[in-house]
C-alpha cells in the first residue's frame, strides 16, 4: 500500500529532510512562523493540553544572551541562524483545559492538581509538539536546526520563569552551504515494529 501523501512532501517532510546547520542571511518573518502554527496547532496532545510554548529569539541583545548558554558547537549556528526559538512545556497548561477541553472542564482538577503529574504530562505532549513544529517548519520550505546541547538550566532562567521547562533550541532558516551532515543510518522496519 503506498501513502496518500505526494511523494515529493514525503520527501520534503521526511526523506530528504535533516537537521540544517548553516542558513543563508534571508529572513524568517511572523508571517511565516503564524502560518507554521497555524498548521502545526492541530497535532494532537492528550486531552488537548497542548502545554508547547515557543519564545522566538529575534533582538541582537537576546540572540547573544542565548548563545552564551549553547554547547560550544552549537553556539557559531545558533548565533547565524536568521530566526532561533525556544521551545518549552508550561507545566500550568492545566489553567487552559477549561477551553481546550471544555466537554470535560473538570479535567483540570481531575487529573492535573499536582505539579509533578503536570510536569510529566507536559513534558511528553509538549515534545509530541515540537516534533510537529519541525515538520511544519519543513512544510513552510524553511529548515530545522533542533538542539537539545545547551544548559537548560540557564535558557530557563534567562527566557522563561520556573513554571516552563525548555525543550530544546531550533534554528531556523533557508538552508546554507553545507547545510546538511551525511544523512545517518535508520532501524529497519523489522528492528522497530514486532508483532503479538
Amino acid at each position: 500500500m503506498s501513502l496518500v501523501l505526494d511523494p515529493a512532501a514525503q520527501d520534503l517532510l521526511f526523506r530528504e529532510a535533516r537537521t540544517a546547520n548553516t542558513f543563508t542571511d534571508e529572513p524568517v518573518t511572523d508571517e511565516q512562523v503564524q502560518a507554521i502554527y497555524d498548521l502545526v496547532k492541530y497535532g494532537p496532545t492528550a486531552f488537548n493540553q497542548s502545554p508547547l510554548r515557543i519564545t522566538l529569539v529575534r533582538s541582537p541583545e537576546a540572540r547573544e544572551r542565548l548563545v552564551k548558554h549553547m554547547a560550544e558547537g552549537n553556539q557559531p549556528k545558533t548565533a547565524a541562524a536568521p530566526l532561533v526559538a525556544i521551545l518549552s512545556a508550561d507545566n500550568e497548561f492545566h489553567e487552559e483545559l477549561p477551553q481546550l477541553f471544555p466537554h470535560f472542564p473538570q479535567a483540570k482538577d481531575a487529573f492535573f492538581s499536582e505539579r509533578p503529574v503536570r510536569e510529566g504530562a507536559a513534558a511528553l505532549n509538549a515534545a509530541m509538539q515540537a516534533a510537529y513544529f519541525i515538520v511544519g517548519v519543513r512544510a513552510a520550505g524553511l529548515a530545522a536546526g533542533p538542539m537539545t546541547g545547551l544548559v537548560f538550566e540557564g535558557v530557563r532562567k534567562e527566557f522563561l520563569d520556573d513554571d516552563h521547562t525548555p525543550l530544546m533550541v531550533v534554528n531556523i532558516g533557508r538552508p546554507g552551504p553545507d547545510a546538511w551532515f551525511p544523512r545517518s543510518p535508520r532501524l529497519a522496519y523489522d528492528q522497530v515494529v514486532t508483532t503479538v
